[in-house]
């Protein structure tokens, strides 16, 4: 069934029974690679949340989470300015980190924060993702943990807004043509 967000019209993309699955099956897979080691899990807000919430519940090894904040968009596009507006206040040096991220399309939101990660000299930063947009990428990043990988359009729910509206959405919906 189609929805409707402030002026635009939604049709339904990919419910929440197949991404439930997929969530399950990354948190598999990072419960192997990260057992014994304890990870940070930083979670970008506020489109991750949701994301993040599914995904540490399925990882099954000691793992702690904390967030930060990051922006780019407005509307339906990416500004390709990136501002944080609550940053990361534990020391990550020499520990293992998994960004939590709703959706990597231009990379610019990563591109901005991996540098200071880094400098922080974690022993290792990996990328755990909802969506990735390989089409709509202007900065190298690659994600090492993809849920879904989507064409170049606009989608709201699971966590992912139009104008701040629709997060709360179980499903996932494609803005419509």
């Amino acid at each position: 069934m189609d929805i409707r967000i402030g002026d635009k019209n939604f049709h339904p993309f990919l419910d929440r029974a197949a991404i439930a699955a997929r969530i399950q099956e990354m948190g598999q897979v990072i419960t192997e690679e990260y057992r014994g080691k304890n990870p940070l899990c930083l979670a970008v807000l506020n489109g991750a949340f949701i994301f993040a919430a599914d995904l540490f519940r399925e990882i099954n090894t000691p793992t702690e989470i904390c967030f930060v904040r990051l922006a780019s968009y407005t509307g339906t596009s990416s500004t390709g300015t990136v501002t944080t507006t609550a940053g990361l206040d534990k020391d990550i040096g020499g520990r293992h980190i998994l960004i939590m991220e709703d959706i990597i399309d231009t990379g610019a939101t990563l591109a901005h924060f991996l540098p200071s990660l880094q400098a922080q000299h974690p022993a290792s930063v990996k990328i755990a993702t909802f969506l990735s947009k390989p089409e709509a990428r202007q900065h190298h990043i690659r994600a090492d943990y993809i849920a879904f990988e989507i064409p170049n359009r606009f989608v709201v729910g699971y966590g992912l807004d139009y104008e701040g509206q629709g997060r709360n959405l179980p499903d996932l919906y494609e803005l419509s043509s």
